[in-house]
């Protein structure tokens, strides 16, 4: 299918490279082997050998530095990432998974850092809310901070709609979910600031919560109440927004209110598989809202239609699968195939890269993504010619059958 898209037209990937499988209980018992000894011994060995080289001796020598000294950031970190220490870890262990979670740049960094700090050995089994591209000893101060574990914690994925996180905060606090609806009525009381609910297209709809119960792990208080959770949720919303400086390059970047990013950053959530998503989808969405790309400047999403069959507590369904009634019903505020411009409301929680991608679009005149593949990969076109050949695309991987597929 056309991936809710119905047009008219009927990181460097992170592998192996850094992480370090050497075995780290003997460095727990203060045996390192050397390493940093051999480092310092190796450049000293360059420097002589270098030395009678020349001035080109310079060069060589600042590139096998290079290649010695260990990768590590070099500042606090930004945005978030939890990771979680098991029963049986070594620091290595450790090490590998705070590099998969982009925490660290190399696991070499931080097995060196806890050499360093004789209290690394204290880092407990459980799940740690850190930073991501720390600088190795600041991660393990982090990990140290008993702040930092999450003890009782529940996580919101990304693109989770609010009906959705009040049944996950209710099964997992036991407060009943009608006791999260009726907090959510007042977002302002809750912590969102009211110049939020501005719009510089002209419409106005509800201030709905949908977009700032911002996706992420949390640790519940005891005896927490639904709307000290929930400004817990839109206090980090606001955390996130504010590192972003997302109000002000909106405005001034993409010369949108933030609200209308924020509608933007949701849809391209909830259309998304992939992360590398993100971007592009909001490029297609200002094409075709902002950009008089489309004749009717309407986006002519399906998941706009889905988030309204939620609302009213129907199931949602597939592109193929939803009548012309349900695409043309004027009555749902959330139609976006006859009615111009962005919906009323975000229709999503949307995470931070879903944020950055709304403020960050890459350059381009797509007009339309179709999903091509079983794996959630999308394709981008501006043309019927593109359209076509996305199509076909779409067949021959058996996203499409049948008399869509017949050219």
């Amino acid at each position: 299918m056309i991936d809710d898209l119905d047009l008219g037209f009927d990181e460097q990937e992170r592998g192996e490279k850094g992480r370090h499988r050497r075995g780290a209980v003997l460095r727990r018992q203060g045996k390192s082997g050397g390493g940093r000894g051999k480092t310092v011994f190796a450049l000293l060995m360059a420097f002589v050998l270098l030395g009678g080289i020349g001035g080109g001796a310079y060069v060589g020598f600042d590139r096998i530095r290079n290649y010695l000294v260990t990768p590590d950031y070099d500042g606090p970190g930004t945005g978030e990432a939890l990771v979680e220490v098991k029963t049986g870890e070594s620091l290595t262990d450790i090490g590998n998974t705070l590099y998969d979670a982009g925490v660290v740049k190399s696991t070499k960094a931080f097995i060196e850092a806890a050499d360093a700090n004789p209290l690394s050995k204290n880092i407990q089994v459980g799940r740690y809310k850190v930073r991501k591209e720390m600088k190795a000893a600041d991660a393990i101060t982090l990990m140290l901070d008993p702040k930092s574990r999450v003890v009782n914690g529940v996580t919101i994925p990304e693109g989770t709609i609010t009906l959705n996180v009040y049944q996950i905060l209710s099964k997992q606090t036991k407060i009943p979910v009608k006791e999260f609806q009726a907090a959510a009525k007042d977002p302002v009381k809750l912590g969102v600031p009211a110049f939020w609910f501005t719009r510089g297209d002209g419409k106005k709809g509800p201030k709905s919560l949908e977009g700032f119960l911002y996706p992420s792990t949390y640790e519940i208080p005891p005896k927490a109440t639904a709307e000290q959770i929930l400004s817990l949720m839109v206090d980090q919303f606001l955390a996130v927004t504010k590192q972003l400086d997302f109000v002000d390059r909106a405005k001034n970047d993409r010369k949108i209110s933030p609200y209308e990013a924020l509608i933007t950053a949701s849809i391209a959530e909830a259309e998304s598989v992939n992360a590398v998503d993100l971007p592009k989808v909001s490029r297609v969405i200002y094409n075709r809202i902002y950009a008089g790309k489309i004749g009717c400047n309407c986006l002519g999403i399906d998941s706009g239609i889905n988030y309204y069959l939620r609302l009213q507590g129907k199931d949602p369904k597939d592109s193929d699968d939803l009548l012309q009634s349900e695409i043309n019903d004027l009555k749902n505020p959330y139609n976006t195939h006859n009615v111009a411009g962005l919906p009323p409301t975000p229709i999503s929680n949307p995470g931070e890269a879903a944020l950055k991608g709304a403020l960050e679009p890459p350059p381009g005149d797509w007009i339309f993504f179709m999903t091509v593949d079983q794996k959630g990969t999308m394709g981008y076109g501006s043309n019927d010619a593109d359209f076509l050949k996305l199509k076909r695309q779409m067949c021959d991987n058996k996203v499409l059958s049948g008399e869509n597929c017949r050219f």
